[in-house]
This record gives C-alpha cells, structure tokens and sequence, in this order.
C-alpha cells in the first residue's frame, strides 16, 4: 500500500463520515405512508366487483434515475467524474487520502432513483437511493461488474443524500465505484426525497426493507442506464449502517430466489441492540447518545411497539414536547443544543443511579431522561435479564416497551450464511465493540462464526489485516502527536476522531480486500 497518512488524515475524514419487508395487511396508516388496501368482501352474485387500483409494488421505480451533477475540486460541475477528476476531488479533501483510497481505476457517473418501499405498520412510502456506476476503458471498469449495496452511517440532515458525493458518499465512490464496483446507496426513509415524516432508525424490518427495494430499483435501471451487474453481490455499511448491512443479509436470506450474496462486511454497527440499550441505561452511555437514544424511540413509537403513553413519560422538558419531530431535521447537533432543544450528553440526571466510574460526563443538570423511566428500564433489566448466554441471547421476557423493541430489532437472532466481515476498534467511544464481540460469540455459538478485525489488535507479521491495523496505528499516533503539539487534550482527541474518522476508513479499506478476495 502507498504511504500512510499524515496526522490530519483522520481529522478530515471525520468531517466525511457520519457519527449509526413489509408486506400487504389490513391496511392502516402511519405519517408518510400510503395505506395498503383492504381486501373487499366477496361480492353478491348479481353484483360486478368493484374495480381497484392495485398498491405499486415495493422496489418499483417513482421516478427514473436522474444523474446527478457533482462539484468537483475546481468549482466546476459534471455529470461524470473522471479519474483525474475523482483524484483532485479526493485530495481536496486531504491529499494523502489517495493512500487508503488507492488510484482511481474509473470515471464515477452517479444517478438518483426513486421507489417504493415499506412503511411503518402496513403502509407503504417513498425512498431514494444513489447509483454509482464505474466507467472507462480500463478493464476492471468495463462489463459486467460487481455491484455493493452500501448502508451510510447516521446523519442528523434530513436533506442527506448519497448522491451529491460529499462527506461519506465521496469516500464510498472513490474506494468502491472508481475501483469497477456498481454502488446502490440508499439515502434512507425519511431523508432527500422521503414521503416518510420521520426515519425507522435501527428497525431492522424497514431498514432492510429500503435496502432491497433500492437494490431492485437499481437493477431496473440498469438498462436504461447501459450498466451491466455480474453475479457478484456485496453487502456493506458503517455504524448504523453496519447494523443494516447484516439486518439486510438477514432479510435477503429469505429471498435465496431473488439475491445470493456474495459477502457481507459490517463495520462498527450496533448489532447487540438489547446489549447495547441495556448498558446505556446501566450508566454507559456512549458519544452521541443524547441524538441516538430520541431516534430509536420515535422509529419504534412510529411502528406500533408503544415505547410510551406520551413523550413525557421517558424525556424530560423542554424536551419532550418536540422530541419526535426534532431528528432528523435541518440543524446540527450543535445548533440543537444552542436551542435548548437536545442536551450535549447529559443524558441522566445528576443524582441518577447508578453511576460507573468513567461515565460522569453523561450525568448533569439539563437532562434528558426522566430518573423514574430509568428506574423502571432498570427494574425490568433486574426482573427479566437478557443476555445471559451466548448462544440463546435473546431468550427473555422484558416487560418495559423499549426493552421489547430493541430485542426484536436485536440482530442475534439468525444465522449467516454467505461470509460476514465484522471490523471494528476495541476503544470505540461511540458504538463500543463489544456490539462486534457479542454478535461474533453469537454466530460463532450457532457454528456461523464470521471474521472479526479488531484494528487495534494485531496478529503479528503474519497479519492478514496488517496493512490495515499499520495504517489505522500510524493514524492514531498522529492524533496524539498533534494533540500534545497543539496543547490539546490527548483522550479528547482520540475520542473526537476515533469512531468516524481513525477506524471508519480503514475498516472500509477491510471490506474492499474481503470483497476483493471473492471476486473471480
């Protein structure tokens, strides 16, 4: 690999990456999904049926795929990115970022397409997604090619989307699509052009549900758009979108008609949900988790799982009267807070118990969740433990609604079948690893064990992630030489950067060569 980068690498990086089926019913509505219809009783025999208009189906296209205009690092526009193009645009971000995207193989053409995909209870909405498609003459970019359903992490712009090639998006074209991969990135429900009026996060029903309606919207462009798909399927994403790359795996998994998987790689997702709800409110919370915890709640309020009898129940004021409303939406998070409208991280009250060593920060005046709610998660946690064996992880009875819901939506649930890349770093502040180590004891439990890379810990010269780990290393100490040479903090630092922006590149550059390794 070239050289690795220099201290400001994952400082920029950062600021690219983000912090994590439905099927006909009874009809029923919820905000932004359309009703499905209502089977009619059988008519009387002298009586003509009544003439209805089908429900389109899920993954039909709305509106055919538009390319996309791209502002490139001169300040020009284009609809194709040439591969000096994607270069320059690539080092306009920082220009030793090339070292871990490699050189770009293909020109990078990108489109939007619009579908219909699965609401919540029955319904169905509007999504969109993001094609990328690789060009030119160099063999790897011509023919059929393999094609990467890429999950993006979480964004608190509901205007978001994969299309434009800014932050994450520009990152996922210059590893993957200027490299011969046919990019679908879906922009989620609830985000661009969305009918949806908030986003399922982590239901991994919905979210899976977009995930292959994107990827059949995709394939029913294809010819339109002159791209040829091999037979090769990858399945990707990072944070949440680590979590919706393997809830997606599962879903595909019963379609073994429609998709085979080629491989999957899950990056630094929270796929122990109930694992991961439980310590949040046993006092370890993690960075973000004052925009996390609202978004969880209002995706499953918003599916029927009746997380509360109202907002304030759980979130205390002047939070709760805006609390559903509030993410995604057109502010950042700073912006939020300034408002009053979010807590910085203080997501407990001062005198709430417990309190771990550590975790002091996340403790305070100005909270956001009631003392009496915690003490009734808490309680239920007592009562009704999950989590209790590896193999059967999910085999309890919690009480509490949200406790019920992050079990649901708990990936530990199924047992993979094409291989599964889980990368992550053991210090991460934001979605801690043990989300990685659980789902990995799991699978294993069950005889599905996948390769797990943890990047700060290596295997010697004989590493086959050595590149990655050296990268990740040099990285990392160049985050603390620029700390102490600037006065800073070093844990700061490190916590600042290391979730998006020391692990999320190199985890990306893994999935490429496992992906790589797969190809013919």
């Amino acid at each position: 690999m070239s050289p690795l980068p220099a201290v400001v690498l994952p400082l920029l990086i950062a600021s690219m990456l983000s912090a994590c089926g439905g099927g006909a019913g009874s009809g029923g509505s919820a905000p932004g999904g359309t009703p499905l219809p209502v089977t009619s009783a059988a008519p009387a025999v002298t009586t003509p049926a009544p003439v209805t208009t089908p429900a389109p189906a899920r993954g039909s296209v709305m509106t055919p795929a538009a390319v996309s205009t791209i502002t490139l690092a001169d300040g020009t526009s284009a609809t194709t990115v040439g591969t000096a193009q994607m270069k320059a645009l690539v080092a306009s971000t920082l220009s030793q970022l090339t070292s871990v995207t490699s050189e770009p193989r293909c020109t990078v053409t990108t489109y939007t397409v619009r579908y219909n995909t699965a609401g919540p209870q029955d319904t169905l909405t509007q999504s969109s997604a993001a094609i990328m498609l690789p060009g030119g003459t160099d063999p790897n970019c011509t023919g059929a090619r393999p094609v990467m359903l890429y999950a993006h992490g979480t964004s608190l712009d509901k205007t978001y989307t994969m299309a434009r090639l800014t932050g994450e998006s520009r990152l996922i074209a210059a590893m993957f699509a200027a490299q011969g991969f046919i990019v679908v990135a879906p922009n989620y429900g609830g985000y661009d052009s969305s009918t949806l009026s908030y986003h399922p996060y982590l239901d991994a029903s919905l979210q899976a549900a977009d995930m292959i309606d994107a990827l059949r919207a995709a394939r029913s462009s294809f010819g339109m758009l002159g791209a040829s798909q091999s037979t090769r399927l990858f399945l990707a994403g990072y944070s949440q979108g680590g979590y919706v790359a393997v809830a997606t795996q599962k879903a595909m998994q019963a379609l073994p008609t429609e998709f085979s998987i080629t491989a999957v790689a899950g990056m630094s997702g929270p796929y122990a949900l109930s694992r991961f709800a439980d310590n949040v409110f046993a006092g370890n919370p993690g960075q973000g988790i004052t925009a996390f915890l609202p978004l969880i709640t209002t995706a499953g309020q918003r599916a029927g799982a009746g997380i509360y009898a109202a907002p304030s129940d759980l979130y205390e004021n002047p939070y709760a009267a805006g609390i559903e409303s509030v993410l995604p939406g057109t502010l950042s998070s700073g912006e939020l807070v300034a408002q009053g409208r979010l807590p910085g991280n203080a997501l407990f009250a001062a005198d709430s118990l417990p309190q771990p060593s550590g975790a002091t920060v996340y403790f305070g005046a100005g909270n956001l969740v009631r003392t009496s709610y915690r003490n009734a998660y808490l309680a239920d946690a007592a009562a009704n433990p999950c989590n209790t064996n590896a193999a059967t992880p999910l085999a309890c009875a919690p009480q509490n609604a949200l406790r019920k819901w992050v079990v649901k939506n708990d990936l530990r649930s199924f047992a993979p079948v094409a291989p599964l890349l889980l990368c992550g770093g053991k210090e991460d502040p934001t979605v801690p690893f043990s989300n990685t180590q659980d789902a990995a004891a799991y699978f294993k439990a069950i005889n599905s064990a996948p390769t797990v890379v943890d990047l700060d810990t290596g295997d010697g010269l004989n590493d086959r992630w050595l590149v990655e780990r050296a990268g990740f290393n040099a990285a990392k100490l160049a985050v603390k030489a620029d700390a102490v040479a600037n006065g800073k903090s070093v844990s700061e630092a490190m916590a600042d950067t290391y979730h998006a922006g020391l692990v999320a590149p190199f985890c990306l550059l893994a999935a490429r060569d496992f992906f790589k390794d797969r190809l013919p």
